[in-house]
């Protein structure tokens, strides 16, 4: 008898438990996603004949989860190196050489010097690519506008209610949501404490693309971008089509900022300061915004205790695994790691 299991989320991490499941056999494995499109933080759109990404645009290139995750896919041709390098820092009046780690830090990037040193990687198509590439591998088993709001154990498995009514016995759950979500569907499910992870701070922010003939620019750029040492408006700035080919036709720039929530148009703003830093003349050809109201997470002082107590706990109950940037890591690479290893936790219980 096969073995089932839903995966909440379609989220990188769900996705890559849902295939490490899939390519077992006698496991019938089933993606519940409560929004109406797989990918998480991760999307990426076509703009004209530029490459606009609204959430991470790239991963640790020394990093080895996404590449052995797209050979299998048969997308390993389709990784691409970063080409510009290098970080500045704008310190109210100049652009000046920043160290890359320090970059990192400002950030919130969780890597060490060497990882950094090493530079980052992507798709041709976009971060987006590996999602679209497993949704067309796990076709008919990804289901849409279907969350998962509660579930309770039975004497083999559990019972799983789903918004809109329905429900599935199933014999194994992974749950690669949030944590303020999991938390709660956990503590309710029987696991004591499992509250205390829906405390995990997500910092809200928003990230800008905006599109320019090169011409427009004044000033010559050099390396894949620059901080703010003292932000008030915005954090960085990513010069996208120098840091990866393909983001941006000839004769073309693709800015992206990151800004924190604040009052007015976060299009016009970013474009107000990045004109008085890079010598912008004119207004951008477009724009685009995208809003995280609760976007990475931020561990606070013994996480990672507090989700190996949980784990703890979570092996009291049927087989249930967590995965996803809320516990071991925010990056796309840990996402991924993540939500494999906790297939493989299922698959050996």
């Amino acid at each position: 008898m096969a073995l089932k299991v839903i995966v909440a989320g379609a989220g990188i991490a769900g996705l890559a438990a849902a295939w490490e499941l899939a390519r077992q056999p006698n496991v019938d494995v089933v993606v519940l996603e409560s929004e109406r499109r797989a990918g998480g933080t991760i999307v990426t759109e076509q703009v004209d004949d530029f490459l606009v990404e609204g959430g991470p645009d790239g991963f640790l290139a020394g990093e080895p989860e996404l590449p052995a995750l797209a050979q299998e896919l048969g997308i390993g041709d389709r990784l691409i190196d970063q080409q510009a390098r290098g970080t500045a820092l704008w310190n109210g009046t100049e652009l000046k050489p920043l160290d890359e780690g320090r970059a990192a830090a400002l950030l919130g990037i969780d890597a060490g010097k060497s990882e950094i040193a090493a530079g980052f990687r992507s798709f041709v198509a976009g971060m987006a690519e590996p999602v679209e590439v497993l949704l067309e591998r796990l076709a008919g088993k990804v289901k849409f506008a279907q969350g998962v709001s509660g579930f309770i154990p039975r004497t083999h498995g559990w019972h799983v209610a789903i918004t809109g009514g329905s429900a599935h016995d199933v014999d194994a759950i992974v749950l690669a949501l949030p944590a303020y979500t999991a938390g709660r569907l956990l503590e309710a499910a029987g696991a004591s404490h499992a509250r205390a992870l829906a405390e995990t701070p997500y910092l809200p922010s928003v990230t800008v693309s905006l599109a320019y003939r090169e011409s427009q620019l004044t000033r010559a750029l050099n390396g894949a971008g620059f901080v703010v040492e003292s932000p008030h408006q915005i954090r960085a700035c990513t010069f996208s089509w120098l840091k990866f080919p393909g983001r941006a036709p000839q004769g073309h720039a693709l800015l992206r900022a990151y800004l924190p929530p604040q009052d007015g148009d976060p299009a016009q703003i970013a474009h107000t300061q990045l004109a008085g830093i890079l010598g912008i003349r004119g207004e951008p050809l477009w724009s685009r915004t995208y809003y995280w109201n609760r976007g990475l997470p931020r561990y606070r002082a013994h996480h990672a205790e507090l989700v190996a107590d949980v784990r703890k706990r979570l092996r009291r109950l049927p087989p249930l695994a967590i995965a996803g940037a809320g516990y071991d890591g925010a990056g796309v690479s840990a996402c991924v790691r993540s939500g494999r290893e906790a297939a493989k936790e299922l698959l050996r219980n």
